[in-house]
């Protein structure tokens, strides 16, 4: 949306094409969904950046080709004093440092990485300097809503996985299924990821005409993880001792879409948001 046409040839063009791994560089050790705290910086020194800090959490790290990194370009307000930057992963000073072992999500790589003195090109800088705080708020009401829509399959799934199983299960005498405990708790949460799908269609619905869906996209956020936790939690409870194993795709879920609550800005961060669009958030 914001970068030349030469740095989409050169950066996006073979990542939509399959040829390179993007990642993306935002969250750092001691700023996770408080953006604005990241430390990184990226003076500029002629023609080209040099790099220092580190980054923390970087999905697809220890793969990536290139990474879309936000660092400090100025010593200004935190939220006008930082860029965007396309950055080659291979240049000197760049340190994987480690692919971390995670709760789920495990074939994905999210890796720990370093940078020392590194530098790129000034034309690699995406858009305009000092508005790179915005452009990622603006990248990340789409990387809410999409998460959004990536949850409402898997919890489709786990429903139906779950009805299959107790219809065949039997306790004593009778099939789990027909304990109304049983049936009305998975008619409760189809109904929950129904109204869901809806606000979320509402939400993108608005943000195809132009409107700003921040508080929409935080709701869907929001309820999105609550309910992700809630979905696999009363399935793997129906599922019994074998929902306790690995040999079920449950139990992967249960431990999968638990990021659902953290990554891309936690529910803590998506109620202040939804607070503030209230008005209602105390000031400072």
């Amino acid at each position: 949306r914001f970068g030349s046409h030469e740095l989409k040839k050169q950066f996006l063009v073979p990542t939509i094409a399959g040829d390179f791994v993007a990642c993306l560089g935002i969250s750092e050790a001691g700023a996770g969904s408080d953006v604005a705290s990241i430390k990184t910086t990226a003076v500029r020194k002629g023609d080209e950046y040099v790099i220092n800090g580190g980054k923390m959490w970087i999905t697809s790290g220890s793969q990536a080709d290139w990474m879309c990194l936000l660092a400090n370009t100025s010593e200004g307000p935190p939220h006008q004093n930082k860029s965007l930057i396309c950055l080659p992963m291979n240049l000197p000073g760049i340190h994987v440092a480690k692919k971390i072992d995670k709760l789920g999500m495990r074939s994905s790589d999210t890796a720990q990485i370093f940078f020392e003195d590194v530098r790129v090109p000034c034309k690699n800088l995406i858009g305009e300097e000092g508005k790179g705080f915005t452009y990622q708020m603006l990248q990340f009401q789409e990387e809410r809503l999409w998460g959004v829509a990536t949850a409402l399959t898997p919890m489709e799934t786990i429903i139906q996985e779950t009805i299959g199983y107790t219809q065949e299960r039997k306790v004593f005498g009778q099939p789990v299924l027909h304990n109304q405990t049983v049936h009305f708790r998975l008619a409760e949460l189809a109904t929950e990821v129904e109204l869901l799908r809806s606000l979320l269609h509402r939400a993108v619905a608005l943000y195809v005409e132009g409107n700003d869906v921040t508080k929409f996209a935080s709701m869907a956020k929001l309820k999105a993880g609550r309910l992700t936790r809630e979905v696999t939690d009363s399935c793997l409870q129906f599922w019994g001792g074998m929902g306790f194993t690995s040999e079920v795709l449950v139990s992967r879920f249960y431990r999968d879409l638990r990021l659902m609550s953290i990554g891309g800005g936690t529910d803590e961060t998506m109620l202040s948001i939804i607070c503030k669009y209230m008005d209602i958030l105390p000031r400072k």
